[in-house]
């Protein structure tokens, strides 16, 4: 049996993460240059700047990709922030390497380029969606390294109880509804979130930006002032808080596989770096993600802590 927990024991650490990502802003604010060293490869004290999102998922990504690089020899500050756009725009200059997900990255650069209307390149297949953005990423100077099988989308939640009461297990299921949706702030507009949840399944959204996985967007659910909430389709969390993860059914979501997102002339002057991360991305799949995410989710422990032990177990450190 499960036992329910109380939200903010649940949520703590996003809270947490995200307090970090307030700090990383100020971080990048400062606008301090790493070193790049003087090429050949080898971390050998080089400073390397990784820019990630605050959420759970990511900040354990993030863990990871740190650690295996300090181990390297590199010299790493993490930026954690809100929102995508926040770090991309920072990249390929003062941060180098980013935790991505395939079809993220390249929508985000596909709309930077030709606007909030432009039709996305991204499919359910990560190495064409990688093809379809190969000229945007060289001219963006970044590189992607091999995407992992882990797999993590956008999912939509609702509660238990407005499932029961409505007959929802699905999104079709909310076809002709108006409905609040409690999101990230991006999420307007992008065909995996608002737009495909109109367009696609024909649900009248009204968003409001309270943020992914956020305390506030789950509290928003459980009190009924939206019944619909943005997760990851990994999120651990939900069944304890009396939430449910509704099915895409009609499959909005794209190749949102996990990849490294490296500076190109980072990555010319520091070629070793493509191994460790490599091999870090086959070691992940979606179920290791998933148990891994309860550890932080569930039973609270410390992504450093939880990304060390896991690293540890595959030889990778």
């Amino acid at each position: 049996m499960h036992v329910r927990r109380p939200l903010m024991a649940v949520t703590g650490l996003a809270l947490t993460a995200l307090l970090a990502g307030c700090a990383g802003d100020d971080l990048a604010a400062e606008n301090d240059e790493p070193t790049s060293g003087s090429g050949g490869g080898g971390g050998e004290g080089t400073s390397v700047v990784i820019g990630s999102q605050s959420f759970d998922e990511a900040a354990l990504v993030t863990a990871m990709y740190q650690q295996i690089l300090e181990a390297e020899g590199y010299e790493v500050e993490t930026r954690l922030v809100d929102t995508r756009p926040v770090y991309l725009n920072e990249m390929p200059d003062s941060v180098q390497i980013a935790p991505e997900y395939v079809a993220g990255i390249v929508d985000q650069l596909n709309t930077d380029a030709n606007g909030p209307d432009a039709e996305p390149l991204s499919t359910s297949d990560a190495q064409e969606t990688i093809d379809a953005g190969a000229s945007l990423l060289e001219e963006k100077g970044i590189t992607l390294l091999e995407p992992s099988e882990a797999f993590s989308a956008n999912g939509y939640f609702t509660s238990q109880e407005f499932s029961d009461a409505e007959g929802v297990t699905k999104l079709s299921d909310l076809e002709g509804q108006a409905v609040t949706l409690a999101a990230a702030p991006d999420c307007k507009g992008r065909t995996d979130c608002e737009k495909g949840l109109v367009d696609t399944y024909g649900i009248d959204i009204t968003l409001e930006p309270l943020g992914y996985a956020s305390t506030e967007t789950f509290q928003a659910v459980l009190d009924g002032e939206a019944q619909l909430g943005q997760t990851s389709t990994l999120d651990g969390t939900l069944e304890d808080q009396g939430l449910l993860l509704l099915e895409d059914d009609k499959g909005i979501q794209p190749a949102q596989n996990l990849v490294p997102a490296v500076s190109t002339d980072f990555l010319a002057n520091h070629p070793d770096v493509e191994g460790p991360l490599n091999d870090l991305m086959a070691a992940l799949d979606n179920e290791t993600l998933g148990e891994l995410l309860v550890s932080v989710q569930i039973d609270r422990e410390q992504p450093a802590d939880v990304a060390q032990e896991f690293l540890e177990s595959e030889g990778l450190l």
